[in-house]
């Protein structure tokens, strides 16, 4: 029997319906129109909430995915709860979901953990929404079988993310895989004002310096929950000869709901080796 770590979603932040899932997600795909993409796609950057509200946005970035043929996918995630460690990944052998189940590469794993100075400590049964609601979207854009690199980041630390970064992009130099880095923007302040501090924080990510994202945070110019998560993405793509971000799709909440009095900011972007 496969070890599952099984979904605590589904049902609340996507349907756990496969079939109503499944139409959903390609209903958001089909209301993509992207931009020219010039140049190899490396990874992509993703917001996580529940697919009602950030759904949408999120489509622009595994639509950019779309017609690649990844052995890994390794997905980079906050890890919203409290724990004493820095970087958690899965125990289980696969991630469950309702369109089936995507098993670990933990081989990879192994690889990374010999790459980090950081421990990657396994857990299970864990309750984190940021790596799993991206993973829907994945199993519909690829028709092949693929492995996951399922990373969620404690430390909102640049250290760590550099660290980790490093660690990601010597592993992945030979092997086909994409990176997939799961974050919001800003939470809870009206529209207009969160306009203001998502697209500074949009224009850092586009500028592909990471230590600027911190930054941003840190003089509260902009905020990712996820910076971490983008940081480390963007230190291990330097690694892959990535040197651009293409912001597809920016939004907030508000425009799902209508209320724009108290938003969280999504935002979709494209990694590229120019």
């Amino acid at each position: 029997m496969l070890d599952l770590r099984p979904s605590p979603l589904a049902g609340t932040w996507y349907s756990a319906n496969p079939k109503t899932l499944a139409q959903n997600i390609d209903r958001y795909l089909e209301n993509v129109q992207l931009p020219k993409l010039n140049g190899e796609v490396v990874g992509a950057i993703a917001p996580h909430a529940g697919h009602t509200y950030s759904g949408q946005v999120a489509a622009y970035a595994f639509a950019a995915l779309r017609g690649l043929n990844p052995d890994l996918v390794v997905v980079l995630a906050p890890f919203h709860n409290l724990s004493h460690f820095p970087l958690l990944v899965t125990s289980h052998q696969a991630y469950a979901t309702p369109l089936g189940n995507i098993p670990v590469d933990f081989s990879a794993l192994d690889e990374l953990q010999n790459q980090l100075q950081i421990p990657l400590t396994k857990i299970s049964n864990d309750k984190e929404h940021s790596l799993e609601i991206e993973l829907p979207f994945l199993q519909r854009i690829f028709s092949h079988e693929f492995k996951l690199l399922p990373i969620m980041i404690r430390s909102q630390e640049a250290e760590t993310a550099q660290k980790l970064g490093a660690a990601l992009g010597h592993i992945l130099k030979n092997k086909n895989a994409l990176i997939v880095a799961s974050t919001d923007l800003s939470h809870f302040y009206d529209a207009q004002t969160a306009n203001v501090f998502d697209q500074e924080m949009l224009k850092r990510f586009e500028a592909f310096e990471p230590q600027a994202i911190f930054e941003a945070e840190e003089t509260g110019k902009g905020f990712a929950c996820g910076r971490a998560a983008v940081a480390s993405a963007l230190w291990a793509c330097e690694i892959l000869k990535a040197n651009q971000i293409k912001i597809l799709k920016y939004a907030t909440s508000g425009d799902a709901t209508g209320d724009f009095s108290s938003v969280v900011g999504y935002g979709a972007g494209v990694i590229l080796k120019a």
